[in-house]
């Protein structure tokens, strides 16, 4: 064996070896198969991030830390949007649309700061038919009222995130909904399964 093709075969050993110390033994003990212990098994319970961001992010990301109040809330959207029958990428349109919106926080009547009648999650406005303020502060409601609009929009699964919100909520600004597709994605990885 040429000595070029000898040191890559055995550094190939080295890293394997020293790959399965770092991991820790395997106890032999363990009820567990090992076929379970797979990369593949492990993260089966994650959605993939090819269909959480299927054409890739547009633009910078903006990224906010959550508190409990909205973190639950985006479980109350991921919720919805199984109740709804939707996949992975609706909760990640609707969580991105929120954070968009409101910073995923169930606004109420803000005032002279209030863009017009807008309220909760998405801001739906009562006036505009989305429901009464009653429901459309309802976290389920309101994700079931946007992602009904999401099901009328055709094509919305092959569309960037920010044209089917977009299409939905008919903003002012209507490329702002794409910086949160990353953090949206990841949340919806975090907790959909939970």
């Amino acid at each position: 064996m040429n000595t070029m093709l000898r040191k890559s075969v055995l550094g190939i050993a080295g890293l394997a070896f020293a790959g399965g110390l770092a991991a820790g033994p395997l106890n032999h003990h363990d009820a567990t198969p090992t076929s379970a212990m797979t990369p593949a098994a492990v993260q089966a319970d994650k959605p993939d991030m090819g269909k959480l961001i299927p054409h890739g992010v547009q633009g910078a990301q903006s990224k906010i830390t959550l508190n409990d109040e909205q973190t639950a809330n985006a479980k109350a959207i991921i919720a919805a949007t199984k109740k709804a029958g939707l996949p992975e990428r609706a909760a990640v349109i609707s969580i991105a649309t929120s954070l968009q919106e409101s910073k995923l926080e169930n606004l109420g009547h803000l005032g002279d700061a209030n863009d017009h009648d807008s309220l909760g999650l998405f801001q739906q406005r009562p006036s505009s038919g989305w429901g009464t303020p009653e429901q459309i502060t309802d976290p389920e409601y309101a994700t079931l009222a946007f992602e009904k609009g999401l099901k009328q929009v055709d094509g919305w699964q092959d569309m960037p995130l920010t044209e089917a919100a977009q299409t939905v909520q008919v903003s002012a600004y209507p490329d702002a909904y794409a910086q949160w597709e990353k953090q949206a994605a990841h949340i919806v990885a975090q907790h959909w399964n939970s």
